[in-house]
């Protein structure tokens, strides 16, 4: 005999509580699934948002704070770099480029970030649209930027309409003799004339201007002699200011590891964004592990709490199963029914849920992207699959209980 038919007409019978049960289950492993498949759609798009950024060189404090305000463009108080330490950095001829990054100003939500031609080249690969920004007055937009190439806007100090001077540069200003940020700059406008390729990085909101414009909006001169009107390098060294942090293209690996090692000093700090995201990795992974694991332990309980559920039901069938123990149903046959019953709600359950899991987590992305700027995409994986596959498993085996119950009592009893 072939237990499938009966198995299905008792999920018809008692479809309301079948889609139910399933529905929890799916809700279930949609959570755990969510959780894993986004943990590493942020782990791979933060990753990947830092690739351009070889070598960071800094004043001494946070790598962290440093990390997040060049890649991720995430606005944080950082001491400014030496000028001493920029000018030495400006003639390693172990360096392809070196790029001053200079940040605190908005054009409303996106901020206004300040560096050189050939930095703004290397991170978009090329220009979507128009050209490079020649002069100090003119700016290059990310991809997702709604300015267009033509537009003349008008700069405000601080980011997303924050206005003010942080204290600790402030006193770090009055301290070296130069002007405060935003204090007695001005900020001109500037004329968007190019547009880059999208980065998967939140640069691709930003208004890029030449780190001169950035100097001369908040006092500090130009990094150049008066009479030099020319943007980028080369810098006059006696009339570069302070810096939040300068991006290093080294010529190699070699070349990398050395200026890394040459530039941890008292005065100035040197780090690949990789080995300070491999620490948060680290601290992310361990907060998803746990969650991982307590996840699968309420997946566990509520498979465990159905099966209960289902052994009630089946109690209420059990005159059924023993008239087909009468008819001539073997025991081995009514085994199988109930068993069957019960996988596949725990089956079609954590199917299910690996769907909603997916959709949930692909939504969550999005909203992340669209909030950070960091591209993200989430996919199913080992992981998930493992997730699931331990669940169904583990839902295969609690099957046998109600299975054993149903099969262990005896037809007179059941007919009762």
């Amino acid at each position: 005999m072939n237990p499938f038919p009966i198995a299905w007409a008792s999920l018809r019978r008692n479809r309301f509580t079948a889609i139910l049960f399933l529905l929890i289950v799916a809700l279930a492993v949609a959570l755990g699934i969510a959780i894993s498949a986004q943990e590493r759609a942020l782990r791979i798009g933060s990753a990947r948002a830092a690739d351009k950024f070889d070598l960071i060189v800094a004043a001494p404090g946070s790598h962290n704070d440093v990390l997040f305000s060049t890649v991720y463009l995430d606005p944080t108080a950082v001491e400014l770099l030496d000028p001493a330490i920029t000018r030495l950095l400006f003639d390693e001829p172990e360096a392809d480029f070196v790029a001053p990054i200079g940040f605190g100003d908005a054009i409303g939500n996106d901020p206004v970030v300040g560096t050189v031609a050939p930095f703004v080249d290397h991170l978009s690969g090329g220009l979507a649209e128009g050209r490079l920004f020649e002069t100090v007055n003119e700016a290059v937009v990310g991809a997702l930027s709604p300015h267009a190439v033509g537009d003349e806007l008008e700069v405000s100090h601080g980011h997303g309409g924050a206005t003010g001077t942080d204290a600790d540069t402030a006193a770090d200003a009055i301290e070296a003799g130069e002007a405060v940020p935003g204090g007695d700059g001005d900020h001109p406008h500037i004329t968007i004339v190019g547009r880059m390729q999208p980065t998967g990085t939140p640069w691709d909101r930003a208004i890029v201007v030449p780190i001169e414009y950035n100097w001369v909006a908040h006092g500090l001169g130009t990094g150049h002699l008066p009479e030099d009107t020319h943007i980028g390098a080369p810098f006059d060294p006696d009339a570069l200011p302070g810096l939040p942090a300068v991006v290093v293209k080294p010529k190699d690996v070699a070349a990398a590891y050395g200026l890394r090692s040459a530039y941890r000093t008292p005065q100035s700090t040197a780090f690949f964004p990789a080995e300070v995201l491999v620490g948060l990795y680290a601290l992310l992974g361990d907060a998803t592990a746990i969650m991982s694991a307590l996840t699968l332990a309420a997946q566990a309980l509520v498979v465990a709490a159905i099966l209960a559920g289902v052994v009630a039901i089946l109690d209420l069938q059990r005159q059924r199963f023993a008239v087909l123990r009468a008819l001539g149903a073997s025991p081995l046959f009514i085994f199988a029914t109930v068993w069957i019953y019960v996988a596949g709600i725990v089956v079609t359950g954590a199917l299910t849920g690996l769907v909603l899991g997916w959709g949930a987590a692909a939504v969550v992305s999005d909203l992340l992207a669209q909030s950070t700027g960091v591209a993200m995409r989430a996919e199913i994986g080992a992981r998930e699959l493992s997730l699931v596959g331990t669940l169904v498993g583990l839902g295969l085996v609690l099957a046998l209980v109600p299975a054993l119950i149903i099969y262990r009592r005896p037809v007179v009893d059941a007919l009762r």
